[in-house]
């Protein structure tokens, strides 16, 4: 498909894919632009940009000392970014090494006791009492009675919290959540902000994390460290064929 010319500044076309590519530059911003009026505000943008940089071109500013100097600054940025790049380019961090490495290391991967649990949040132990008993009594489900009644923010999640370890939350609801039982409704726990019902979902044991859960986060850590060697070990080859002097 043909790319449309939308516009002409000084006999340089500003085409559509000018405007879309200058839109997903803008990453998520760019988004609210993908519409008739925001591609024309970028079109102006583009049109007002290529106006300033004919009239610098037609005033010779390309050859100003000090736009000489930015540029030579710019060069040297983008070719040391460019040689990093290349450097990099060949770390690579293989499966295999990644579960060597959680095989090898047990004791990074464990996690604690935890629950998942929601809760109804009251200023008062009649209130929850009563909340209780329009749960207990099949009237509302729990998620309905926590939009309906919880002054917690998670009211809108119907009170959901998650997942959590013990040392997460304060110890007396920590204490009643760890001691239900998944389905379980719990009597009004009393803490700091109030009263609460809390329900539990479920429940997991204290042990390893299997291996597909840390299996990301632990590949990206382990590639970033290989390329923090491989860029230590050039530049520590570097240092025998160029002189360093320290003042």
């Amino acid at each position: 498909m043909q790319d449309r010319i939308l516009a002409s500044v000084n006999g340089s076309p500003i085409t559509e894919n000018d405007v879309t590519d200058a839109i997903l530059s803008m990453g998520q911003r760019g988004k609210s632009l993908m519409n008739p009026q925001g591609r024309q505000m970028v079109l102006e943008e583009l049109i007002g940009r290529r106006l300033i940089l004919s009239s610098a071109k037609k005033d010779l500013l390309e050859f100003d000392p000090e736009f000489k100097r930015q540029l030579a600054a710019l060069k040297d940025e983008l070719l040391t970014k460019f040689a990093v790049e290349r450097i990099l380019a060949d770390v690579k961090i293989t499966e295999a090494e990644v579960r060597a490495f959680y095989n090898e290391n047990p004791e990074q991967f464990q996690r604690g006791e935890t629950v998942t649990a929601s809760h109804i949040l009251t200023d008062s132990e009649e209130k929850a009492k009563k909340i209780r008993e329009e749960i207990a009594s099949g009237k509302l489900s729990f998620a309905e009675a926590a939009r309906a009644y919880s002054t917690c923010p998670s009211a809108e999640s119907g009170g959901d919290l998650g997942a959590f370890e013990r040392g997460q939350m304060v110890k007396e609801f920590e204490d009643a959540a760890f001691s239900l039982e998944p389905g379980a409704l719990s009597e009004p726990v009393a803490t700091q902000f109030g009263y609460h019902l809390i329900t539990v979902r479920k429940k997991e044991e204290a042990g390893l994390l299997p291996f597909e859960e840390v299996k990301e986060p632990l590949t990206a850590r382990l590639l970033a460290e290989k390329q923090q060697k491989a860029y230590a070990s050039r530049v520590n080859q570097l240092k025998i064929l160029f002189p360093v002097d320290r003042y």
